[in-house]
């Protein structure tokens, strides 16, 4: 069993919130072990309450529009929430239940290791941008210890305001862009080889 899967189990054995008790099942996260990109949403819904796995309600759905756009899919990058449990009638996390979560977060992100963290809606970018707005630096990106952050819309906020459909839809062809600079800046191509002037015989 790998780190990540012997995660799950400790997670799913927390009863550290009162929303522990009428869960279903934890949604701890999934996708790739090593991805380069991390998806970081607000708390499971209904759907991932009762299947136990991320996203994979309506917003899931544009989520994985959003992912085919650039070219991957949900099993090239990891996908998890700040909350590991369903709140109440999908209401808002409590502070209490972020800070109860965020070790388990935070292992998740050591063992994954991304270059990348995309947080999507304003519960995980507070984490990562804190003090900022989620209208004002969506679709922008800052590095803090090697890592880039990059902020986005939630998908789910799209199925309800389309005008903000558009703006995820921009804000995800940035990524791919973000990363291949970083990767090109993190290993610049070695300098030329020194050309040495060739002796014209015929010279005087």
């Amino acid at each position: 069993m790998s780190e990540l899967k012997q995660l799950y189990a400790e997670i799913a054995r927390c009863q550290k919130c009162e929303i522990a008790k009428l869960r279903t099942h934890t949604v701890p996260g999934e996708g790739a072990e090593n991805a380069e990109i991390l998806f970081i949403g607000e708390a499971p819904g209904y759907h991932e309450d009762q299947q136990g796995r991320p996203f994979v309600g309506a917003a899931g759905q544009f989520l994985d529009r959003l992912l085919t756009s650039i070219n991957l899919k949900r099993d090239q990058v990891y996908i998890a929430n700040v909350i590991k449990c369903r709140p109440p009638g999908n209401r808002d996390p409590l502070p209490a239940e972020i800070s109860n979560c965020r070790h388990w977060l935070d292992r998740q992100i050591a063992l994954i290791s991304p270059k990348m963290i995309v947080t999507l809606g304003r519960y995980s970018m507070a984490m990562f941008f804190p003090g900022k707005t989620i209208s004002k630096i969506h679709g922008t990106a800052q590095t803090e210890n090697g890592v880039i952050h990059f902020a986005m819309y939630h998908p789910a906020a799209a199925l309800h305001q389309q005008a903000l459909r558009k703006e995820l839809e921009a804000d995800i062809k940035k990524i791919p862009v973000i990363l291949a600079q970083s990767k090109a800046a993190a290993n610049p191509p070695p300098p030329p080889e020194p050309q040495l002037k060739q002796l014209n015989l015929f010279e005087v």
